[in-house]
């Protein structure tokens, strides 16, 4: 973002960007919000604590080291009480730059991922020109879209791979008790050297889980970096 102010803290019609998400989550019956914070963590907390809703019941937690995102999962998963392995209950994943994401997006997200019975579902968007965004994998399609597989990075994706349109949007909703056991299976064996928290999707559809997809609109779940994004997305809310 080319300034001093951390990323999340960057303000879009007045407020901090990653209240825009934190608000997102308003209509589901959610237990605690953690907030997984790095560069700048002190103010994002400081800012954070003084401007959530109660009913987020915000907590936070740092990721020291920037180790990708299936390793901020991890280090989230560490606030969040209880044992993994016997609580099945749901834990949306979401990254706190996508401040047009609407609450109607992540209910329909949740409800879709109930009534499936999913192990994991994932946020997905369809572009004319997907570069620079995960590719989701199927298998083959047998009259409707084919089985989730995994999801690959760009940066790691053959030419075949890069000419799927649909694209993973960086937004999931999993079972606990499958999460946490995806997430210590996970290796930094990518051309980023990170932990990815698209492999857990891997993970789970090859022990034979189900892996869902829930489709959103692009311009919701695109994310802000850079400050031409910031004002396009101010003026996306603006007009809303």
């Amino acid at each position: 973002m080319r300034s001093a102010r951390p990323k999340p803290l960057h303000l879009i019609c007045g407020r901090a960007m990653v209240m825009h998400v934190i608000h997102a989550l308003e209509r589901l019956d959610i237990d605690r919000t953690v907030l997984v914070v790095g560069h700048g963590a002190e103010r994002v907390t400081k800012k954070v604590q003084e401007q959530a809703p109660d009913w987020a019941n915000v907590a936070f937690v740092e990721q020291t080291v920037q180790r990708g995102t299936g390793d901020a999962a991890m280090v989230g998963m560490t606030a969040i009480p209880g044992d993994d392995l016997d609580d099945d209950s749901t834990v949306i994943v979401l990254p706190g730059d996508t401040p047009l994401l609407r609450p109607e997006t992540l209910e329909g997200l949740v409800a879709t991922h109930l009534a499936n019975g999913n192990a994991a579902t994932v946020t997905t968007s369809v572009f004319d020109d997907p570069t620079g965004y995960g590719r989701v994998v199927r298998g083959p399609a047998k009259g409707g879209p084919g089985r989730v597989l995994r999801i690959v990075e760009e940066r790691d994706a053959s030419d075949e791979e890069r000419a799927i349109r649909e694209a993973n949007m960086g937004m999931y909703a999993f079972r606990r008790d499958l999460l946490g056991p995806a997430l210590r299976h996970l290796s930094p064996d990518n051309a980023q050297g990170e932990y990815y928290l698209t492999d857990v999707v891997g993970v789970l559809a090859s022990m034979g889980h189900r892996v869902g997809t829930y489709e959103a609109a692009p311009e919701e779940t695109q994310g802000v970096n850079d400050r031409w994004q910031l004002a396009l997305a101010e003026r996306e809310l603006a007009a809303a």
